[in-house]
Parts: C-alpha cells; structure tokens; sequence
C-alpha cells in the first residue's frame, strides 16, 4: 500500500483514480444527495438520514469504482484522505476547476 506524507501530495493520486468522468459525475451526485439527508437530519433531528447520507455518498461512489472506473476505492486504504478528496473534488467541479 502506498503512504502519503500530506494532503497534498495524496490529492493527485485521488484524481488518477478518479479519471473516468462518468466516476466523477457520479461521486458528485452522491456527495450532493448526502449534501440534502444532512440538511434533513438538521431540518428533522431524525437519526436515519445521517444513515442514508452516508448510504448516498458512499454508494454511488463505490458502484462508480466497481463499475466504471474499474478500480479499488481509495476509501479502504486511506479513509480520512480519501474523504478530504471528495470534498475538494466536489467543490472543484461545482466552481468549473474540474470537468464535470
């Protein structure tokens, strides 16, 4: 397994396993639908949509690994990173930094 001394030098590595575009589109649409369960939770109180957040996020984009990109999640091998990745990823595509 490969280990990485920051952020920094992680993200270029996170966005080669990110390559496919369809990968990134999907990883989009499930942090934004986890984006609306946690304003849910927040609206409601109730607990389950922290639980389908997480099913959202993480679904869409482990079925994007699996399917299209064809690759291991970064997710299982360097979970805090990998989380960061999909946050910097999303907002650089939502601001046009990277291709949607």
């Amino acid at each position: 397994m490969r280990t990485f001394s920051s952020f920094a030098e992680f993200y270029p590595f996170y966005l080669s396993e990110h390559a496919n575009r369809t990968t990134r589109r999907l990883h989009f649409v499930g942090s934004s639908l986890a984006l609306l369960c946690i304003a849910a939770l927040l609206l409601t109180g109730n607990g389950w949509w922290f639980i389908a957040g997480l099913a959202a996020g993480y679904g869409f984009a482990w079925f994007s690994h699996m399917t299209v990109e064809k690759n291991r999640p970064a997710t299982f091998r360097h979970p805090v990173y990998s989380f960061m990745g999909d946050w910097v990823m999303f907002w650089q595509m939502l601001t046009g930094k990277i291709a949607f």
